[in-house]
Formats: structure tokens, sequence, C-alpha cells
């Protein structure tokens, strides 16, 4: 399911340490860690009627990410609110609202590694796009890719980071075989999460998902889980195998990009769209709707 081109986007203004500049103008130093090594953590928020949903948990999580990455400066949720908000005053935005949030270690003196070059501060970047929801309701498909999730003590997911690759490799193989996005797999062959979300799936009417022991803790994840628990579903939250989601009586992802969408299909094995799956859709959709952070009046 490839994102198209949204003309209402021809002439964003893009938030870079204070500075609002048009998108086509917008320019990162080459000598900025996420140029040098990826070395950047990142959030993406939802904006609906002028409230950003689960704010305050985003940027606790970037937060957090920084100090397990060693930053020096992290600005304060204050600092990083109002940069949204100016970003989306900049813009007019208000609704259907997609935000990339990203703050990598800074500029350095010369290119390298080492983060004692970092002298200047951090690269704090709001980019925020007029975005509907990536998938819509009828669903996606996908396929198991060989790339491979890390364990903690090679790439702690608890770290949101820009080291994307492993995502981006497991997208490839998605494309190729024709499937709209990958699961992948930890190091030991149980489910983690797909290239872009966290799945879950529905065996004899209990909501099962992987352990964020080789996924992020995603917090649309935990939302869903939430949201479960407050409808008395039954749930189990452990480790899975490739063959338990084959034999899934239904199957769905979450993520800020897609909130909850069925998946149709995995590995050529189709899928029910089951009452599990359309009972927490239609509850997240209601939560979505009505609360959030007001960041735009």
């Amino acid at each position: 399911m490839l994102q198209t081109y949204d003309p209402r986007n021809d002439d964003i203004k893009v938030w870079i340490n204070g500075d609002l500049t048009h998108r086509l103008e917008a320019r990162v130093s080459p000598f900025d860690s996420l140029a040098q090594g990826g070395d950047g953590v990142w959030e993406g928020l939802r904006l609906t009627h002028g409230r950003i949903f689960k704010l305050d948990e985003h940027l606790l999580r970037l937060r957090r990410s920084a100090r397990a990455m060693a930053f020096s400066d992290i600005p304060s949720d204050a600092f990083m609110t109002q940069a949204i908000r100016e970003c989306l005053a900049a813009n007019g935005m208000h609704d259907d609202v997609h935000i990339r949030l990203t703050l990598s270690r800074g500029v350095k003196v010369t290119s390298g590694m080492d983060p004692r070059l970092n002298q200047s501060g951090p690269t704090l970047i709001v980019l925020a796009e007029f975005k509907s929801p990536v998938y819509d309701e009828s669903g996606i498909t996908l396929v198991t890719a060989a790339q491979r999730r890390p364990r903690a003590d090679m790439l702690d997911p608890k770290i949101h980071h820009n080291n994307l690759i492993p995502s981006i490799l497991a997208k490839v193989e998605a494309n190729n075989a024709g499937a709209d996005d990958a699961l992948m797999l930890d190091d030991l062959g149980f489910i983690a999460e797909t290239n872009a979300t966290h799945f879950f799936h529905v065996r004899d009417g209990v909501l099962r998902t992987s352990t964020t022991r080789a996924c992020p803790e995603g917090i649309t994840r935990a939302t869903v889980l939430e949201l479960a628990a407050d409808l008395c579903l039954p749930m189990d939250v452990g480790d899975f195998s490739l063959t338990d989601a084959h034999t899934a009586d239904e199957a769905f992802v979450t993520g800020t990009m897609g909130g909850l969408t069925p998946v149709v299909s995995l590995d050529g094995r189709p899928i029910e769209r089951g009452p599990v799956t359309q009972q927490l859709a239609k509850a997240y959709a209601d939560l979505l709707e009505t609360s959030g952070t007001v960041v735009v009046g």
C-alpha cells in the first residue's frame, strides 16, 4: 500500500530549531548527527480536531530514548509542545495531520562518531503534513520477512531511534512479494511486530500480542490493550510463533500512522475480519475523536 502525495502539503513550513522554512528550502546540516550516523530519536503524532492524541506519552518516550542515547541536552516538554504549536499555526493545521517530531544530537564540529564532537546542542525538527491514515478499512496483506528484530542486548527496542534500516529491508521484502507490509520475527523466531506497526491476533476469542522484548513499547499498542481491558476482553501477552499467526481467527495491526487496521492475509493465508477487531477498531476511533492535548485553538 503506497502512500500518495497530498497537494495540501505543497507549501508547508518545517520548524527546525526555531526557524520556520518552506519545505523546499528546509535544510539540516551535513554535519548534523542525523546525516552523520542516524544519531537521533523520533515520534509520530496524530492531530485530530486540534488535539494531539497521547502527546504526553509520546514526549516521555522521546525523552527516555534521548537519555538512553546519552544526549547531553534534551528540550523540555513545554519547549517541544510550543514548537509543535508554532509549526501547526504557521501551516494553518487543525485536523487530519501527521507530525514527525525528530530530535538529533545536533551539529558536529567535524565529521565523526564521537558524541564529544557535538558542542552546539541538539537539533529539533517538527514536520507536520496533512495526511490521512495510511491504511484504509479494506485491510492489509502481510508476508513474513527474513529480516529479524534484534534483542535488547543488540539494539534495545525501547530506544525509539532513527536507525530504521531493518524496517526498510523488511519493507523491501514485502514490496517484492506484492504485500503491503512485512511481519518480522525476533532472534528466537517468535513474532515481534511488522516493519511499521504492532501485530495482534485473536484465537478463540482471546486477544494476543507479543511482549516488547524485541519491539518498541508502542503507544497505540498500549492504548488497544487498555481498551480491551475496559471491554473485558480476555488477553494474552507473550511469545507467539508464526504458526499461531497462520492459524489465527482474526488479526490486526496498530500504529500512529494507521490506527487500528485489519490484516486480511498473511503469507497467502486469508484471515477473516472478526468481531474483536471490529469492536476494538470502533473503540479506538471513538477515543481518537474525543481525547488528546489541545494544541490548536
